[in-house]
């Protein structure tokens, strides 16, 4: 009998292990796909850093860019302000000049004088980068020039400007200060003035 009992606690002995193996294997096949999980987890992590990384790195180029350009226009610009406080300057020299009486030789050479200084204040000007706008006869252009008066013409095309009150001035092609001009329009037809009035 010892035997028999012996022999009926092997079998009970030997079912454990087979389902430790049967416990064991569905273990190992979860460890390898959380494995296989983690590596496509690890390389898409990947991919996002490297997009972030680039994504960052043009950023930075970019604003690299804006700032030397900021800076570059801040150069150009910088005598924006300065330009305007002189062109008043240059406007009392024009209306001197043409003030003056130019027949009386007494006023000649104070006019010769005028103009000389006036010429020479501009070419300052021109060096650095300060244009005229003097559209006398030109096509209207309401980026650089201001209307303060319109007229009916018939010998002149439409938006053509016909006179200029006050010169403009731009600096390193912006606007400092737009004309100030005269322009025409097409004339209406004397037949329809006429049956109006």
């Amino acid at each position: 009998m010892s035997t028999e009992k012996h022999n009926s606690q092997e079998p009970e002995q030997q079912q454990p292990e087979a389902e430790q193996t049967t416990e064991t294997q569905p273990e190992e096949s979860q460890a390898e796909e959380s494995q296989e999980l983690s590596v496509e987890q690890v390389l898409a992590d990947l991919a996002e850093a490297k997009d972030h990384v680039l994504r960052t790195q043009a950023e930075m180029q970019n604003l690299r860019r804006r700032m030397e350009r900021d800076v570059e226009n801040a150069h150009k610009y910088a005598l924006e302000k300065f330009v305007g406080e002189l062109l008043p300057v240059v406007d009392n020299l024009e209306r001197a000049i043409s003030a003056i009486d130019v027949s009386n030789e007494e006023f000649k050479a104070v006019g010769e004088g005028i103009e000389l200084t006036l010429k020479s204040f501009l070419d300052v000007l021109g060096r650095f980068k300060v244009d005229t706008l003097d559209p006398k006869g030109e096509a209207f252009d309401p980026e650089l020039h201001q209307a303060m008066s319109i007229l009916e013409m018939q010998e002149v095309k439409p938006n053509t400007v016909v006179d200029v009150f006050q010169k403009g001035y731009t600096l390193n092609g912006r606007l400092v200060r737009p004309a100030m001009v005269v322009v025409s329009k097409a004339a209406t037809a004397q037949a329809n003035t006429d049956g109006e009035g």
